[in-house]
């Protein structure tokens, strides 16, 4: 079968080197995102798809601002694909490149479909505590992820795991059962594709930067869920109070990992959310266990909607991530008197 892959994450590298790795599955061409300023320096980088290609040997690259272009459909077709595969490519299909294989555009998308269609699935999916996720091969149409589903792997979502672990779990399994569809389709004994209920469906938009600013309000459990589901982006943040900003800075604060306080201390439930209810500068060497056997971390516990929130990695503007000691070496934080904004 000849494949023309379209893609531009890194889990799209990861299902391209599933492709690749099946006798019948050739490879003979990619689609990807233009190079974009990265990094500090903002120098023009390929995307992650594009140098996983590249290093491969994979020639036939093109990186279109608009694929729906004629002269781009034109390359696309003077390819000879059998079929168009889609992951994370980021760019809508146009109805002529939606007809031009023999078997179709078909797409692998990370999420049970039809929920969560759109650009942020697996975050979704975490900061809606959903216990399972998974990934759906479907054959594309003009919609939003709402074609006919052919083939779908599942995944249990862990209480700990974020985003970026469970999207690179996603795409191994991805790979796998896209793999597994093409070569059916390609051995004349096509899966059976199913349409998917619109009743069911629901959509993760794309996430913005400010989606991060936690909003201490909120129940404990869904701003840790946040936390989880928007690492490594946008990433979660809050500020801190005005006395610990330098001059000129805003104060903000990157939160990398939080845990859930359900029992709150006498004098703890009255206060308002935002405010720092504890800080944990050390653990005595004898006691850095709790009864369950869970690592007891320095941080900072916050008053939230309903309980609390013990922050243990923070990243201050123009700092590296620190645990809880490091953290409030330099920002000695009163209990009861200082509130994160």
């Amino acid at each position: 079968m000849r494949i023309v892959f379209m893609g531009s994450s890194a889990a799209s590298s990861v299902c391209l080197h599933g492709l690749m790795r099946e006798d019948g599955l050739d490879v003979v061409g990619l689609v990807t995102q233009p190079d974009r300023p990265a990094g500090r320096g903002k120098a023009i980088t390929p995307c992650h798809c594009k140098a996983y290609a590249e290093s491969i040997g994979i020639k036939e690259i093109i990186t279109p601002e608009n694929v729906n272009d004629p002269d781009v459909i034109a390359k696309i077709a003077s390819w000879k694909p059998d079929a168009v595969v889609v992951v994370a490519f980021g760019q809508f299909l146009s109805k002529r490149i939606l007809s031009l294989p023999r078997f179709g555009c078909i797409n692998c998308h990370f999420s049970i479909l039809p929920k969560y269609r759109g650009a942020s699935p697996v975050a979704s999916a975490i900061a809606a505590g959903e216990k399972l996720t998974g990934v759906t091969v479907m054959r594309m149409d003009e919609g939003m992820d709402s074609g006919p589903m052919i083939l779908q792997s599942y995944e249990p979502i862990y209480s700990d795991v974020t985003t970026g672990e469970m999207t690179e779990s996603l795409s191994f399994s991805g790979g796998v059962t896209l793999a597994k569809a093409l070569k059916r389709m390609a051995s004349g004994d096509p899966l059976p594709e199913i349409p998917q209920d619109p009743a069911g469906a629901t959509y993760a938009g794309k996430l913005k930067k400010t989606d991060g600013r936690i909003d201490w309000n909120e129940p404990v459990i869904v701003i840790e869920r946040k936390i989880r589901a928007y690492i490594p982006w946008p990433g979660s943040y809050t500020f801190l109070p005005e006395r610990f900003r330098k001059k000129g800075s805003e104060g903000r604060v990157a939160v990398g990992a939080a845990e859930i306080v359900s029992d709150l201390e006498p004098g703890w439930r009255d206060a308002a959310p935002g405010t720092v209810l504890k800080t944990i500068r050390s653990v005595p060497k004898d006691a850095r266990r709790d009864a369950s056997g869970r690592e007891i971390k320095t941080g900072v516990v916050v008053k939230c909607g309903d309980t609390a929130l013990k922050i243990v990695k923070f990243k201050p503007e123009g700092a590296s991530f620190m645990d809880g000691a490091s953290f409030l070496a330099g920002r000695p934080l009163a209990p009861f008197e200082d509130k994160f904004l």
